[in-house]
């Protein structure tokens, strides 16, 4: 696979690094702003390149902060098509999260499930806890209990 060129590499990784200075804020436009011009110095398609994977995880991730579910979800399912995407628990937590708040309950628990195998309670840890009191009721207790 091709390299990213180290000037864009830096690049992309200073504009997200502006992007979560504003998002540290819960200046979520002014964050999707730098994520995105990071976004668009990815050559084409965007997809395939690992840095897709966190750029549009962090834009999902401010979605989902800034309660754009509908967003949240198309972005993270867009970020499904990046590599390393497919079984990373925390863009599997974000979209079940959107999904849940969109009341898609089937495919949250499905996301939600996917979080919670690959990465166990914890990661519900400093979420609401809502997402994990769902997930409980739609999965069997672990061995030795939740």
């Amino acid at each position: 696979m091709a390299s990213l060129s180290e000037e864009t590499h830096n690049r992309i990784r200073f504009l997200c690094a502006q992007g979560d200075e504003f998002a540290g804020m819960d200046d979520y436009p002014a964050a999707l702003e730098q994520y995105w011009a990071a976004w668009d110095l990815l050559p084409e398609p965007q997809t395939d390149w690992e840095a897709g994977t966190w750029i549009l995880g962090a834009v999902g991730d401010a979605n989902f902060l800034s309660e754009d579910y509908a967003a949240g979800v198309d972005n993270l399912l867009l970020a499904m098509h990046c590599p390393n995407a497919i079984g990373n628990p925390f863009l599997h937590l974000r979209l079940g999260q959107c999904q849940f708040e969109l009341n898609a309950l089937d495919r949250a628990a499905d996301e939600l499930a996917r979080a919670y195998m690959g990465a166990g309670s914890e990661l519900f840890d400093d979420e609401e806890p809502k997402y994990f009191a769902f997930l409980k009721t739609r999965l069997e207790p672990p061995p030795g209990g939740w």
